[in-house]
């Protein structure tokens, strides 16, 4: 049972390829807590269940590495990395240029070592000052992807693996999220963030952080000599035990490849990633050659240097805080700085995501502050440098009244955000055209972005229903437009009008109605009309919609210019029903089934379409009375409930089977 738990966490962790259902790991990890605790001598260090339970510590015992966690040198350039083989090749010959180089990633988090004796994780303990550390083993047991047992039947008796634990950006900006609605106080970055989680006294409060490792490298035992020859090869190993390892590395043959690496990761790469890096590692591919090569003054390896990219991080002036209006009336502020270049890019603006962020962060207008940007990501304003303060900083609030329309602004007890609440309001009127115009909404092909901000720029479309207004010969009047393609363009409006009700629903940006909830009310309305008429309560008394949808569903057909709206809609008749879904079998009658995440062929409404077909109703939320969930890609908080209450999960291709799409 063990061995099967431990192989599902290895293909969900790692590989990315889960071959268990949620449902089926759940059932075995409860009947093996449950084995456990009924015979206490079959529980060993290495079981699933020991990852989260050992009680706190007062305070973190001293680990003496065996060997020094050694520093790197570093190399800014390619001619600083050319002169760094040169000397390489003054004490070892030409020996190096054909020994070849391991490229790799340089994660910025925080280093550990991890010590395996018979394939069992004993020992884990940060780097500290390269010779003591401390030994925080109850904590790395809560990193999910640190493998408890090393896999395969070629372990080593005893060996330690060295690597970095790291927290996702992602999971990070989560996180934060989270600390702002529960009042705590905000991290200021990933590896800050991923240092302090490893230090807790507490492993529960590290196993509330969702901390990831990679591994890079192996430390044999005293005397003992591994089987490999090079890096690439060790890199190798520790994938074939279950360690996950950094991607992007590079086995180099020779400097001009190295360099050619550092550009692709440094320029495309790096904004890719969903982990920070502050270059990459180059290593002499040799084992034998790096031993030949030694240490320098007991701190750093000849064999091994830190090409480093230009930084991602810089401080810089924050001279005013504006807001901008999003589609639904969100405000959202967003940072003017004096212009600081970061990463070969001119900076200006940075987001500042809303108030209680700048508010917990303690963010002035006047303030010296460090700014993020990692490649194509909108670059962030980490925090200010309360040092360099002067006093002449000003603590900002958010405006009351919409600074593009002047409505008074609202904001509900459960939110961070502050809304307007004018459906006509001109700052929201670019960012609601494009997500009207999207695919999931009316599918306009051709309407982009850059073709919407034409439209509104020359006066000829403030709203949805000036869409359908419009003519070819308006359209021709625009630049970059022939006559094929201004047709072609109006024909792709006029068959947006046959979307049905659920589209049109997501599509008007309606506060809290995404794709899930309009279809809901689409399906159980059948007709705009008919929802417009319906009370608070009868909204909200749809499976799946609640009191805040509904309110916010009736706020919006009582608001300014939605009426005419919606008239005018009419007029351009663009449909106003929801065809009903007909019954084909009822294999699933009466079961109730919720869908999450991005399923892999599927959109979300022709999933929900094949559910509903087959008899069964297609909910929003979570509870103890849902007969299955359908969780796809980046899952979310549906799926933890669904785990919690013993709900069975199953994927696209169960779910194609039991609809009888597939055998």
């Amino acid at each position: 049972m063990r061995d099967r738990l431990d192989r599902a966490s290895h293909e969900y962790y790692i590989l990315d390829k889960p071959s268990l259902s949620d449902a089926e790991y759940d059932r075995l990890f409860r009947e093996l807590q449950a084995i456990e605790r009924e015979h206490p001598e079959l529980l060993s260090p290495d079981s699933p269940t020991q990852r989260v339970g050992t009680a706190p510590v007062s305070a973190l015992p001293k680990h003496t590495h065996r060997s020094p966690m050694l520093s790197l040198g570093n190399a800014f350039s390619d001619d600083e990395l050319k002169e760094w083989e040169e000397r390489l090749v003054r004490i070892a010959g030409e020996e190096v240029r054909r020994a070849g180089y391991s490229a790799e990633l340089k994660i910025d988090g925080a280093a550990v070592s991890l010590l395996y004796e018979d394939g069992i994780l004993v020992t884990g303990a940060t780097r500290g000052n390269g010779t003591v550390g401390e030994d925080v083993t109850p904590n790395i047991r809560t990193v999910r992807d640190v493998p408890l047992r090393l896999r395969g039947t070629d372990v080593p008796a005893r060996i330690e693996i060295r690597g970095e634990i790291y927290y996702p950006f992602d999971l990070f900006e989560r996180m934060n999220e989270e600390r702002v609605r529960s009042g705590e106080p905000v991290f200021a970055n990933p590896r800050n963030a991923a240092a302090g989680a490893l230090r807790q006294l507490d492993p529960a409060i590290t196993a509330q952080r969702p901390l990831r490792f990679f591994g890079y490298t192996v430390m044999p035992a005293p005397g003992e000599r591994l089987g490999f020859t090079t890096q690439t090869q060790v890199l190798e190993a520790l994938q074939s035990w279950g360690v996950p390892v950094a991607p992007h590395r590079q086995r180099c043959d020779s400097l001009t490849d190295v360099a050619a690496w550092a550009h692709r990761v440094e320029h495309t790469v790096r904004g890719e990633l969903n982990f920070a890096i502050d270059g990459g590692v180059v290593k002499i591919d040799e084992l034998a050659l790096q031993d030949d090569l030694g240490v320098v003054g007991g701190r750093e390896p000849r064999w091994a240097i830190a090409r480093k990219f230009a930084p991602d991080i810089a401080e810089t002036q924050l001279l005013e805080i504006r807001v901008n209006v999003g589609r639904t009336g969100a405000l959202n502020p967003y940072a003017v700085l004096e212009p600081v270049e970061i990463g070969g890019t001119t900076v200006t603006f940075a987001t500042l995501h809303n108030e209680d962020l700048i508010i917990a962060k303690d963010l002035r207008i006047g303030d010296t502050v460090q700014v993020k940007r990692a490649g194509e990501v909108i670059p962030q304003v980490i925090g200010p440098i309360p040092e360099k303060r002067t006093g002449s900083e000003v603590i900002w609030r958010m405006p009351r009244e919409c600074p593009a329309c002047g409505t008074p602004v609202v904001r509900d007890e459960e939110e961070v955000a502050w809304y307007c609440t004018n459906v006509q309001c001109a700052g929201r009127r670019l960012e609601g055209l494009v997500h009207f115009a999207n695919r999931d909404a009316m599918d306009i092909r051709g309407l982009s972005y850059a073709r919407i901000e034409q439209l509104v720029d020359a006066g000829l479309v403030s709203n949805f229903a000036d869409l359908y207004t419009l003519t070819v010969e308006q359209v021709l009047t625009l630049d970059r437009f022939a006559e094929k393609s201004a047709q072609q363009l109006i024909d792709a409006i006029a068959a947006s009008k046959a979307q049905p009700l659920s589209r049109l629903l997501f599509g008007l940006g309606i506060r809290h109605v995404g794709a899930g909830a309009a279809e809901l009310l689409a399906r159980h309305f059948g007709d705009l009309d008919k929802l417009r008429e319906a009370s608070e309560e009868e909204i909200a008394a749809v499976h799946g919609i609640g009191e805040t949808i509904a309110h916010s569903v009736k706020s919006w057909f009582e608001s300014t210019g939605a009426a005419k709206l919606i008239d005018d809609l009419r007029v351009s008749q663009v449909t106003f029903t929801e065809p009903q879904p007909e019954v084909t079998s009822g294999a699933l009658k009466g079961l109730t089934v919720v869908i999450t995440g991005t399923l892999p062929t599927l959109s979300r409404s022709d999933a929900a379409s094949l559910l509903e077909g087959a008899g069964a109703r297609v909910t929003d939320s979570v509870s103890k009375k849902t007969s299955f969930l359908v969780a796809g890609e980046a899952a979310g908080s549906k799926l933890e409930k669904a785990r919690s209450l013993g709900v069975e999960v199953i994927d696209e291709a169960e779910l194609l089977r039991r609809t009888g799409r597939h055998a």
